[in-house]
């Protein structure tokens, strides 16, 4: 992969969606979090790799990044200092578990100062993020010394990955809505797996990579990446360019 390329490419830009995807997105978006039919609950149920692989790593003060309906917070050892990053608020609004949130931002660069954080957790975000390199970077100087970048994604990219959505959710989506729900995935996720973990190797010293259910990158449904020692020089590089759209 050509690092130099993929750091080039950034800030993507989402295709556009369309009226009649626009028109249903909202709700849509909500059923599929949370696990609103069988099908999606199903796919649920198998997103809760991704976050007994997160929990399994104890340490406060926690950010959470695209916290979305909080659902996340149930599978944590303990919740003491908590934070979140999550700029559609139609997604949490109204849920008990905010009780447990200290704060609440819109955008990781809204978060100051630096090093206050042992660790940084995602489930299902990073592939989302339109500039992933500056906010990956902004993650890294909010960890402290001994802080842990963590990451459930799905193996995008990779056979099983594209297979699985297919014939689930996009299925589910389609009888819904009788719309194409691979331009909703077009939309939604910007970045693969592949290149995620390349970014998160050249932004951090120590890299541990797992997936499920099988290792190898075609026979996995999702990773989960941990990553501790950022390179800071590179992380204030990244960071320091000028700000960009989040959408």
């Amino acid at each position: 992969m050509d690092i130099s390329a993929v750091l080039g490419s950034y800030p993507r830009e989402r295709p556009a969606l369309g009226s009649a995807y626009e028109k249903v997105y909202a709700e849509q978006y909500r059923i599929n979090r949370e696990g609103a039919t069988a099908v999606d609950g199903a796919a649920q149920r198998l997103e809760r790799w991704m976050h007994r692989q997160v929990a399994g790593v104890a340490g406060q003060p926690v950010l959470e990044l695209g916290a979305g309906t909080l659902n996340h917070l149930q599978f944590e050892q303990e919740i003491g200092h908590y934070d979140i990053v999550e700029p559609f608020g139609l997604l949490y609004g109204g849920k008990p578990q905010l009780a447990a949130v200290r704060q609440n931002f819109a955008s990781i660069q809204d978060i100051r100062p630096e090093g206050q954080y042992r660790r940084i957790i995602s489930i299902a975000v990073l592939e989302h993020l339109v500039d992933l390199p500056r906010d990956l970077a902004r993650s890294a100087l909010l960890l402290d010394r001994e802080g842990v970048f963590q990451a459930g994604i799905p193996s995008e990219g990779g056979l099983l990955w594209w297979l699985g959505w297919r014939f689930s959710t996009g299925l589910a989506y389609f009888l819904r809505t009788g719309l194409n729900y691979g331009r909703v995935m077009r939309h939604e996720h910007v970045n693969n797996a592949a290149e995620i973990l390349a970014l998160v190797r050249l932004l951090f010293e120590d890299v541990v990579v797992r997936r499920f259910p099988f290792p190898h990158p075609h026979l996995s449904f999702y990773t989960y990446l941990e990553a501790r020692r950022p390179r800071l020089a590179v992380a204030h590089e990244w960071n320091s360019a000028p700000a960009r759209a989040s959408t």
